[in-house]
């Protein structure tokens, strides 16, 4: 059994660095078959010097997969599949059908008239509208009409279903979820609804008419739940909220114009999982160069450039998804001279502030920007 034992050494002081010997070898086997270990052995692996993802950065080309999400309309029916849905593989990440760390996304699809049956589960869920129109989603009996680049939450635990209008058209939207982190921490639960659909029970946009006026709360309004109640952020004004704040700031040096989605009751994240974020870059800026604790999975929502990740360059144009793996370096540029581009980006920063593990960096050399492969 000891042949081929691997054996995490560092000549560092204060780091395990025990070498073999026929005697520890030995001993070895004997805790191994008691299903144990010498924790120096493996002390330098499970505890590094700093994070090691084994997610890889990546890009998914819109204009690759569109086709192929396209596709699966004809090969099988939501009422068969459950949710029509290609999901994203990061190479480093494919035992948890994870795009990038511990969050899943996918593209999902519906023709006019579909709808995918109602269900609940553990993990917290979001959409992001990528194209078509008449779309729609119901939470917990409200009903929320969608459009191109509309965030919608479906907070763990809530009924919820999809479905596109008979007068719209085929959308596509991205799926996001902290499946792969709810299935790690072994508490995922999945129910579908007795009835395979829910009623309405309120107006139509009715969370979006009441928690989404600025500065506003409406009267004797009370939300006691972990997660936003504004289920629907849409496009339009948060496009508006970013141009305005560009008139007022010069932005951070490493994102940009950026705004948080927040929950309108707690100013926090839209969820207790996941958070997000839309980001504008100027016309011609390129920002510098930084990485942060948290896995990132951006969405192209509007406009042409690139991003450097881990010294890789990735060209993106819209409705491109690329991610950022945990400390990365990364940085971001507009290819454009005249028009501004917007990022749209989910994460597990709650995760992360919340655990007191987040932790970022700026790169110093280059005058902030990293060498290219």
């Amino acid at each position: 059994m000891s042949s081929g034992r691997e054996n995490y050494r560092e000549d560092v002081a204060g780091r395990a660095n025990v070498e073999d010997t026929p005697e520890l070898l030995a001993y070895y086997d004997e805790l191994e078959a008691l299903e144990a270990g010498a924790l120096w052995t493996v002390a330098n692996k499970i505890e590094p010097w700093e994070p090691q993802s084994s997610s890889v950065p990546m890009i998914w080309r819109y204009r690759d997969l569109r086709e192929h999400v396209l596709r699966s309309v004809e090969l099988v029916t939501p009422e068969k599949a459950g949710r029509r849905v290609i999901y994203l593989n990061n190479p480093g990440r494919r035992e948890f059908a994870a795009a990038v760390g511990w969050l899943y996304s996918g593209l999902q699809v519906m023709h006019p008239g579909e709808a995918a049956s109602a269900h609940r589960h553990s993990a917290s869920a979001l959409r992001f509208i990528m194209e078509g129109s008449g779309a729609y989603t119901i939470v917990d009996g409200h009903k929320m009409t969608l459009s191109a680049n509309d965030f919608v939450l479906t907070p763990n635990g809530t009924w919820h279903e999809h479905g596109v209008e008979e007068s719209g058209s085929p959308c596509i939207w991205q799926d996001g979820l902290d499946i792969p982190l709810v299935n790690t921490l072994e508490a995922n639960f999945y129910e579908v609804h007795p009835d395979l659909r829910q009623a309405v029970g309120f107006a139509v946009d009715d969370m979006t008419k009441t928690w989404g006026n600025p500065g506003l709360t409406p009267g004797g309004g009370a939300w006691d739940k972990g997660y936003s109640p504004l289920y629907k952020y849409e496009w339009e004004r948060t496009y508006e909220a970013l141009k305005r704040y560009a008139e007022a700031t010069d932005g951070s040096p490493y994102d940009g114009v950026m705004m948080e989605y927040i929950n309108p009751v707690t100013s926090g994240p839209v969820m207790q999982t996941i958070g997000a974020s839309m980001q504008m870059l100027r016309p011609g800026e390129k920002t510098k160069a930084h990485r942060h604790t948290g896995s990132y999975l951006y969405q192209v929502a509007k406009g042409k450039g690139y991003s450097i990740i881990g010294g890789k360059r990735f060209d993106w144009q819209e409705r491109d998804i690329f991610c950022v793996p945990s400390w990365a370096w990364h940085e971001h540029a507009n290819l454009s001279d005249s028009d501004d581009a917007c990022l749209f980006c989910f994460n597990d920063l709650p995760v992360m502030r919340s655990l007191g593990l987040y932790r970022e960096e700026a790169l110093a050399d280059n005058g902030g920007h990293q060498p290219q492969d």
